[in-house]
């Protein structure tokens, strides 16, 4: 998740007005979730992307690269389709320098409405190398291109009314540049939401953020009304309404809130590793993540089983 703007938004939201402090909490369902995927997978695919093989997946490098070749093995073997191509490329400018980068993009398409889509999205960069010390972003961002593969195992066996296009930006750490090229080549395309991943393995309090569903009457409903099937709490807030830092441009959703598409953005509070050599695949929360997961892919099928 981009530093900077984390930062600015936390002085943002000393504004906000406390009265509005309280999180609400969608605690356990007694109903049990039928949604499975192979999480030893999940777990494997986490371990992999975050390894030292890849050297912190920074944007432009070599590591960066191999990860592209990962993600896109694993969509093939799980025979999803390519998004017209699997690699979209692009460039951008950075402090004086033309910087190439490449989104990765999949499709499962919709069998109710085809041209319709909703777009699942995590980055697959991270920090790279540093002084000699590689930065692999096990939970920022791994965590959500993991979680992308099991998305894709979850809609392969069960097809979306609503196409899905699988997003894995790439150079948000550098200021949400894929997920920005991604929302201006489709402003033409009818695009009904996006749901962002973005740090989702690692949490103390067991607690799993959710955030944008104020600006969007149908999400809010969709989320008042979610039925958790797990023990981790999930929790509306980090919107700016509650005190807290405000997440609503933290990361690739972004630029989906800013072209007025609405969004739903599940992440977690910064830990000691956040962005740092330490945020290793050792200290993510199996059971947490597992959970969060498939939170997630609940709320999805709420969504997409709704009248948008």
């Amino acid at each position: 998740m981009v530093n900077f703007i984390r930062h600015f938004c936390l002085f943002i939201s000393v504004l906000v007005i406390s009265s509005c402090a309280q999180n609400q909490s969608l605690n356990k369902d007694v109903s049990a979730s039928n949604i499975t995927y192979d999480s030893k997978q999940l777990l494997k695919n986490i371990k992999t992307l975050s390894s030292d093989v890849y050297e912190g997946r920074g944007t432009g490098t070599e590591g960066a690269a191999k990860a592209r070749a990962y993600i896109i093995e694993q969509f093939k073997s799980m025979d999803v389709e390519p998004f017209g191509t699997f690699e979209h490329k692009f460039s951008f400018s950075r402090r004086d320098k033309t910087i190439d980068a490449v989104n990765v993009l999949a499709k499962i398409k919709g069998k109710t409405y085809p041209e319709k889509y909703i777009v699942i999205s995590a980055h697959y960069d991270h920090l790279g190398k540093r002084d000699g010390k590689i930065y692999n972003g096990a939970d920022d961002d791994a965590s959500g291109i993991a979680a992308l593969f099991a998305f894709a195992e979850v809609l392969k066996k069960n097809p979306p009314r609503h196409t899905v296009i699988l997003a894995a930006f790439d150079a948000e750490e550098m200021g949400l540049q894929g997920a920005n090229y991604f929302v201006e080549k489709m402003k033409d395309a009818n695009i009904l939401a996006n749901i962002n991943m973005d740090m989702i393995s690692r949490s103390s309090k067991n607690e799993l953020y959710v955030v944008g569903s104020r600006y969007s009457d149908k999400l809010d409903s969709i989320i008042k009304a979610f039925k958790n099937p797990t023990d981790t709490k999930l929790l509306v807030g980090h919107d700016g309404t509650d005190g807290k830092m405000d997440w609503t441009y933290s990361s690739d959703h972004g630029p989906f809130h800013k072209a007025s598409i609405p969004f739903l953005y599940f992440g977690n509070e910064d830990h000691a590793a956040y962005h740092k050599p330490t945020d290793d695949f050792k200290d993510i929360t199996p059971e947490f993540y597992k959970n969060a997961v498939t939170i997630i892919i609940e709320v999805f099928r709420d969504l997409d089983a709704s009248s948008l």
